[in-house]
C-alpha cells in the first residue's frame, strides 16, 4: 500500500514537472517594450529616491517645502506684514512731513496777516506824508494798488487786493490825480479813490449861453476833459439819460431832432477831470438843467422865489420843449438881454398871426444851417445836399427842438415876452437892434445898416 502510494506519487511529480517545463508566455515586442519602459521607470525613481536621501539633495526638498500651500500661505502672511510695517512707516513719515508744511504754511500765513493787517490798518509805515497818485485809464485792482504801493501808501499790494475783494470795493475805481498821505488805512484809502471830489486833476470849462451840442463837445476835446466827441455826441442823442430825468422823457419827436440834449445842456461853469467819462460829463449839465427850471429862485419881475417849471405850467400855451425851441432861438438872435424880451415877443406875434400877415414863416438865419452855426462849417462833401430840417425859412412855424443851449435870461425872455406889435427885427455891425411892425418898416431899417 505504501508502495502504491509512492508510485502514484512519483508520477504526479513527473506530471507537474512536464507542465512546467511545457510552460511558456505569449508576450509579444510590444509588451516587452513596455516592460523595459516599466524598469527604466523603476530606476529613475530609485535615483531620485536615492538624491533625496542624499546631503546634495536638501535644495529639492526646500523647494518641495516651498511650493506647498503653507508655506506659500505663511509668505504671504509675511509679505503682508511686512508690507503693513512699511505703510506704517511711510504714514508716520508722511504725518511728519504734514505737520511740518502746515506748521510752516502757519507761520508764513502769520506773518503775511500779521504784516498785512499792520499795513491795513496804516502802522507799518512812514511818517505821514503827502504824495499824488495817478490813477491810470480804465484801472483796475491790479493797476489801483501798483499806484499806491510805487507812492508809498501802501506797503502789501497783495493784502490791500484782498481786502477790496471781500469788501467788495475791487471794482469801484476810476482813473484821476488825487493827493493822499501815508499813513491812511486800507477803509480811508479806498473811499479817498471812489470819490470824485478828490480829484486834483480838476479843469474848469465854461459852456458859454448859446453853444451847441458839437460846440460844447469840442470845447471839451480842446480842455482834454474828452478824447473826441463821438462818444459825447452820440450820448446827446441817445434815450440814456431818460430813466434819470422825466424832463427827457417828454420829448416826444426826438426821432426828428438833430441832437435830443440839445437845450438842456445848461450854460454854466464845470468843474470835469482829465479823460473823464463823457456820462459823467453829460450829467453833471443836466443836473445843474434840473436844479434851474425845478427849484425855487429869484427870478426878474417876480417879488418871491420862483420855480421856472411852475411858471411854465401857467401858460396853458407853452411847455418846457416849447419854451426851450423859443430860447434858443432869442439866445442867438439877440443882441443882450434887453433885446430878448422884444425879440421873444416878434417870435411870438408870428407864431400867433393870421394868414394876412404873410409871417407864417419865421425866417430866421440861426435855423439855416443847423445843427451847423453857418454854412461855412457844413462840411464840404454834404455842402451841396444839405438841407436842415430846422429852416424856418422853408418850414412853418418853430423848428423841431432847440438851436443851441440857452440861458436863464432868455428862458424868461421866451415865458415873458415884452408886449410889442413888431413882426420883424434885424441888427447892424454892432448889433444894435431895429424892429419893424411891417414888411416896409423891415425894408428901410435893412436899408440903413447896409
Amino acid at each position: 500500500m505504501d508502495e502504491y502510494n509512492s508510485f502514484e506519487e512519483n508520477k504526479i511529480n513527473e506530471l507537474r514537472k512536464k507542465k512546467v517545463q511545457n510552460f511558456h508566455l505569449d508576450i509579444d515586442q510590444d509588451d516587452l517594450a513596455v516592460g523595459e519602459r516599466y524598469r527604466e521607470l523603476e530606476n529613475i525613481e530609485d535615483d531620485y529616491r536615492e538624491d533625496i536621501n542624499s546631503y546634495s539633495g536638501d535644495d529639492v526638498r526646500e523647494k518641495m517645502r516651498k511650493n506647498s500651500r503653507n508655506y506659500q500661505r505663511e509668505e504671504k502672511r509675511q509679505l503682508k506684514k511686512q508690507q503693513k510695517y512699511i505703510d506704517k512707516q511711510n504714514k508716520r513719515r508722511f504725518r511728519i512731513i504734514w505737520w511740518v508744511s502746515v506748521a510752516l504754511v502757519g507761520i508764513m500765513l502769520a506773518m503775511f496777516l500779521m504784516v498785512g493787517i499792520n499795513d491795513m490798518m496804516g502802522l507799518n509805515r512812514p511818517d505821514e506824508k503827502k504824495v499824488t497818485v495817478s490813477i491810470p485809464e480804465n484801472p483796475n485792482l491790479e493797476s489801483v494798488s501798483a499806484a499806491l504801493y510805487q507812492k508809498g501808501v501802501i506797503r502789501e499790494e497783495k493784502f490791500f487786493n484782498l481786502y477790496a475783494v471781500l469788501t467788495k470795493n475791487q471794482d469801484d475805481f476810476s482813473q484821476g490825480v488825487f493827493e493822499m498821505r501815508t499813513n491812511m488805512d486800507y477803509e480811508a484809502i479806498i473811499n479817498h479813490l471812489q470819490s470824485m471830489q478828490n480829484r486834483k486833476d480838476i479843469v474848469k470849462v465854461t459852456v458859454t449861453e448859446g453853444m451847441s451840442v458839437v460846440e460844447i463837445a469840442e470845447k471839451l476835446v480842446k480842455k482834454d476833459i474828452l478824447p473826441d466827441t463821438k462818444e459825447f455826441l452820440e450820448l446827446c442823442n441817445s434815450d440814456y439819460f431818460d430813466e434819470d430825468y422825466s424832463f427827457l422823457k417828454s420829448i416826444k419827436n426826438a426821432d426828428k431832432r438833430y441832437y435830443k440834449l440839445e437845450g438842456y445842456l445848461f450854460p454854466d461853469t464845470y468843474e470835469c477831470y482829465h479823460n473823464e467819462d463823457p456820462k459823467l460829463t453829460i450829467t453833471r449839465m443836466l443836473n445843474d438843467f434840473e436844479t434851474r427850471i425845478y427849484n425855487d429862485q429869484n427870478v426878474e419881475g417876480y417879488s418871491k422865489a420862483q420855480n421856472i417849471s411852475n411858471i411854465i405850467k401857467k401858460n396853458k400855451n407853452l411847455s418846457l420843449n416849447k419854451v426851450l425851441t423859443l430860447a434858443s432861438i432869442i439866445q442867438a438872435e439877440a443882441a443882450d438881454s434887453e433885446d430878448m424880451y422884444v425879440i421873444s415877443s416878434i417870435l411870438h406875434n408870428r407864431l400867433e398871426s393870421d394868414v394876412n400877415t404873410g409871417v407864417q414863416k419865421l425866417g430866421l438865419d440861426s435855423t439855416k444851417y443847423y445843427p451847423y452855426r453857418s454854412k461855412k462849417a457844413v462840411p464840404k462833401d454834404q455842402l451841396k445836399t444839405f438841407k436842415s430840417t430846422y429852416n424856418t425859412y422853408k418850414f412853418r412855424g418853430l423848428p423841431p427842438g432847440p438851436i443851441c443851449n440857452p440861458g436863464t435870461e432868455a428862458i424868461l425872455a421866451a415865458i415873458n415876452p415884452e408886449d410889442t406889435d413888431y413882426l420883424y427885427f434885424c441888427h447892424d455891425k454892432d448889433g444894435k437892434p431895429y424892429y419893424a411892425s411891417n414888411l416896409w418898416q423891415q425894408n428901410y431899417n435893412l436899408s440903413q445898416i447896409d
